[in-house]
This record gives C-alpha cells, sequence and structure tokens, in this order.
C-alpha cells in the first residue's frame, strides 16, 4: 500500500476524517474482497495526485465494526468522501479511477 494511504480505525475515524481540515475519500474495504482489491490500484494512484489537497484513507470493515455500521456500509468497496466532517458523496461497488476523481474534484 503507498505511504500516501493511511488506515484508520475506530479509534481515529474522528481525527483522521471528520476533524480534516482537507477533504478525505474513505474506502471501506475487506482483506477477502475482490472488487477492493480491484480498486486498490486506482485508490493508491489517488493519493498521490491529490497529496496536499485531499486525503485518502482505508477502513477495514472486518477490523472496524462500529465505524462501518455508523455509516451503514452494507455492501464494499464503498468510497465516502467527507468534507468538513459531513458525507458530501459516495460510491459503492467498483468503478474506474476517473469516476472516483470526479467525486473529489466537485468538492475541492
Amino acid at each position: 500500500m503507498s505511504d500516501k494511504v493511511r488506515n484508520v480505525s475506530d479509534d481515529n475515524f474522528e481525527t483522521e476524517v471528520l476533524k480534516s481540515d482537507r477533504p478525505v475519500l474513505v474506502d471501506f474495504w475487506a482483506a477477502w474482497c475482490a472488487p477492493c482489491r480491484m480498486i486498490a490500484p486506482a485508490v493508491e494512484q489517488i493519493a498521490n495526485d491529490y497529496e496536499g489537497r485531499a486525503k485518502v484513507v482505508k477502513v477495514d470493515v472486518d477490523s472496524n465494526g462500529e465505524i462501518s455500521a455508523r455509516y451503514n456500509i452494507r455492501g464494499i468497496p464503498t468510497l465516502l468522501l467527507f468534507k468538513d466532517g459531513m458525507i458530501k458523496d459516495q460510491i459503492v461497488g467498483a468503478t474506474s479511477k476517473d469516476n472516483i476523481t470526479r467525486m473529489i474534484d466537485q468538492h475541492l
């Protein structure tokens, strides 16, 4: 995984995501999820491309049930875009890098 993509947990989600001064793309995923593995390279590239403008983090749904339940994550991968502590957009299921960047660009 890219050093620009941080893993967040139930313990540090508020600090890393909700209190961030930049938009945050949150990738809800699991190791056993094939579509999650399919989009992982795009998510990592986006972290590099948007360095300094947006943050990219991953939440392992198997290890972080509290955060997954709070945001009603029912299918993975789910990408949520947070800005100023609020969900601004989402994509559920595997998608292209272009779709993800369009979502982020709308909120920069």
